[in-house]
């Protein structure tokens, strides 16, 4: 039997396959020139910058979008993209129309929250328009018997004399009023706007100092003494819970809009329009449908609006009609009159002509610039 030796030549079997250095390669002739590299602005105008591909990928991903209204893809400029469901709705076709391209994210009716709440209670409807406690019945029918005298006696001078402001006439039952009521709680708490009664002014907007009617362009008409009775009689009426008859109902066309729930005369008075005071310039780009001028100024860095998107009242949800239809100019029944009052700029919502139960309240949103875009109003 054989073995192995330390000192055999065979004595490692992995002898015979030792390494061995490689040879060093020598340069050929036959070997490839070396490659050429592209200049940097070689390479870049060749290349498609990346927000240019996006573009194009949006565009690729958003070309087969069509109005979920009408079922047309035309009109690129005017097809809003709910943020939510990526659906898209032409601007004419929605309901309320929406008039100009929104700032920011934007929902679509389905996907927002913007839709009737529940009624609210009547503890909460007095605590939510602040109403003051209420007299014994006898003072409410001795100021009901004093107004009813002062419109009669008044009947036959108005005919002759200035037409004057009449106050507004309530529902009798308190129950009912409280039931109007409710309906414009509801429709502000389902907008997020708190009830206001009066005027706003916000720090970073505009202050009060700037809002004087002496700034008016080409002045501005005064409110009578008698008229401002009648005013301060009506606001005293709203404190107390003595509202117009009037109700917000939802209209999956038009939206949020008032309706009489009573006959109300002409000339009667029945809202201010009430909101925060800004400069319109703060509010170019601003995409609240329901900015009203409050002062024309000479310097148009000067000129005032109010912004209802915050703070507001009825007024906020009496709708515009369309300038450019004749049959929609018959529907308007009230107006927006701005007017001096104790040296500060005012607006009014006035009756333009006797107003039946169940008629929408219409009034013209052009009443002074005629630059509100009121085409796509019904």
């Amino acid at each position: 039997m054989a073995t192995w030796s330390a000192s055999s030549p065979t004595a490692s079997p992995c002898s015979s396959r030792r390494r061995t250095k490689a040879p060093a390669r020598r340069p050929s002739s036959e070997s490839p020139p070396p490659r050429k590299m592209k200049s940097m602005a070689e390479i870049m105008a060749k290349s498609v910058p990346v927000v240019e591909q996006e573009e194009e990928e949006d565009e690729d991903s958003y070309s087969d979008v069509t109005c979920e209204k009408c079922g047309s893809g035309e009109g690129d400029d005017e097809l809003l993209l709910c943020d939510k469901c990526d659906r898209g709705f032409h601007m004419k076709c929605l309901r309320p129309i929406v008039v100009r391209v929104p700032i920011g994210p934007w929902l679509c009716v389905d996907c927002s929250d913007q839709r009737p709440v529940r009624r609210l209670s009547q503890k909460k409807i007095l605590h939510f328009f602040r109403i003051e406690k209420q007299t014994h019945r006898t003072d409410k029918l001795e100021l009901s018997q004093e107004t009813r005298k002062r419109r009669r006696s008044c009947s036959l001078t108005v005919k002759k004399r200035r037409r004057k402001l009449l106050p507004l006439v309530p529902s009798e039952d308190p129950d009912r009023r409280l039931a109007q009521m409710g309906t414009l709680a509801t429709a502000l708490t389902a907008l997020g706007i708190k009830y206001s009664d009066g005027l706003n002014y916000v720090p970073g907007m505009a202050p009060r100092s700037a809002n004087q009617s002496k700034f008016e362009k080409g002045g501005m008409q005064v409110l009578s003494k008698e008229d401002l009775e009648t005013l301060e009689q009506c606001q005293s009426m709203y404190r107390r819970g003595e509202c117009p008859p009037l109700v917000v109902v939802f209209d999956p066309l038009e939206g949020y809009t008032v309706e009489a729930d009573g006959p109300i005369k002409d000339l009667t008075f029945i809202a201010e329009y009430t909101g925060d005071v800004d400069y319109l310039k703060n509010r170019e780009k601003d995409d609240c449908d329901s900015i009203m001028t409050l002062l024309l100024s000479e310097d148009p860095s000067k000129t005032l609006v109010i912004c209802p998107d915050k703070f507001g009242n009825i007024s906020r949800f009496i709708n515009g009609i369309n300038n450019h239809n004749p049959f929609a100019k018959k529907k308007q029944n009230c107006k927006c009159v701005r007017y001096s009052i104790n040296g500060e700029c005012r607006v009014l919502l006035v009756a333009t002509r006797d107003i039946s139960k169940g008629e929408r309240l219409y009034y013209d949103y052009n009443g002074y610039e005629h630059e509100y875009p009121t085409h796509h109003f019904l």
